[in-house]
């Protein structure tokens, strides 16, 4: 039929359509700009404090001036070591001594970088649906009756509470995120994100260290460790070998940067090793740094109260910690934001639930 209700022909049909289609579009809503809104990605709009490279693939905290530290320390002594030690100590000694130290330093590098450029388990925020829908559910007739929901008030913390093996474990609710963070969660004052299992805030490697990249933190450390006694090691053979030959002093004339590595690797390997160790202790017991800095489960709290996460066998906590199936990330940072999805609410007053995701809702549904 054409647009007149009269005879028109096929011509008129096809002036209406073109005229159709030419009309529906304005200078303000342009294909162009449409394409441009809907490629947007939720990294773009990302609500913690954290910075994005590579289209965000890269995640890391805001800060990250003592991580470039790192990577100069890192590289300057190991450079130094294989370009003045190496080439000695290969020719005299054996060449499997560059190559190991090659081994352990790539493998530094990329613990390293695994660790700082991962997402460290983030939890996503409530978006203003499901703070309303929670909301609703629990009421505050009592706040409004009181007065007390008035500017700048804060509610009072709220929890709830859940059973794993026998102990209580409480769930607090996050004010900024809008949520009740799951248990071994806390939030990064630095970032403004709950991690999940959050062991601490790590500026050497410019991150949180968290459920995803954990078991990287401690294969980064560790191997560290490695790799600096390997160097102070090696350094001083070198600086011996050649004051056998030519005298002490001599030795040190003629390799200026070997007392430069020695010092970097004197004041560094006490640290380094003593927070491995310290690290293999948490490991071996199931705890993380934040549980034994509160004291969370100290036999001091009483007599029933012990960490219910552990599995009684250093064994099997260190196969949980080290070789579990690493979880997927929760924040799809790199998804497309679609025209209609609600984004992360602002903190307020409200109240949410840890349901942003399905496997979040799961877990609430344990909450008595």
């Amino acid at each position: 039929m054409t647009p007149g209700g009269g005879g028109g022909g096929p011509m008129k049909d096809c002036e209406y359509s073109q005229i159709s289609t030419h009309s529906s579009s304005s200078p303000m809503e342009s294909p162009h700009k449409k394409k441009k809104t809907a490629s947007r990605r939720k990294w773009e709009v990302f609500p913690g404090r954290n910075k994005f490279f590579c289209n965000g693939r890269i995640m890391m905290a805001r800060q990250t001036g003592v991580f470039y530290l790192t990577l100069l320390l890192i590289l300057v002594t190991s450079g130094l070591f294989f370009a003045f030690d190496c080439p000695y100590l290969s020719d005299q000694i054996t060449p499997a001594i560059p190559a190991v130290g090659a081994v352990l330093f790539f493998f530094v590098m990329g613990t390293l970088l695994r660790t700082s450029f991962s997402d460290p388990g983030v939890l996503p925020r409530a978006t203003p649906d499901e703070a309303a829908d929670l909301e609703r559910q629990i009421g505050n007739t009592e706040d409004i009756a009181n007065g007390s929901n008035s500017g700048g008030y804060r509610p009072p913390p709220r929890t709830k509470e859940v059973v794993i093996n026998g102990q209580t474990v409480k769930l607090k609710y996050c004010f900024t995120c809008k949520i009740f963070r799951p248990p071994r969660a806390s939030h990064c004052s630095l970032c403004d994100n709950c991690v999940e299992r959050f062991d601490h805030h790590c500026p050497w490697v410019g991150n949180c260290v968290g459920k995803r990249n954990y078991r990287f933190f401690y294969m980064f450390i560790l191997s560290l460790s490695f790799l600096t006694v390997f160097i102070f090691a090696f350094v001083i053979t070198h600086v011996i070998h050649r004051s056998q030959k030519t005298g002490f002093l001599s030795a040190l004339k003629d390799s200026p940067a070997s007392v430069l590595e020695a010092v970097v690797c004197f004041f560094s390997v006490w640290s380094i090793v003593g927070l491995s160790g310290f690290h293999t202790y948490l490991i071996s017991s199931n705890q993380t740094t934040n549980e034994d800095i509160k004291g969370s489960w100290s036999s001091k709290r009483g007599k029933e109260n012990y960490n219910p996460y552990s599995y009684s066998n250093i064994f099997t906590n260190c196969c949980s910690a080290l070789c579990g199936p690493l979880s997927p990330s929760l924040i799809d940072r790199r998804g497309f934001i679609q025209p209609d999805t609600p984004q992360p609410a602002a903190p307020s007053n409200g109240i949410t639930m840890y349901g942003a995701t399905q496997s979040q809702s799961n877990m609430v549904g344990t909450i008595p």
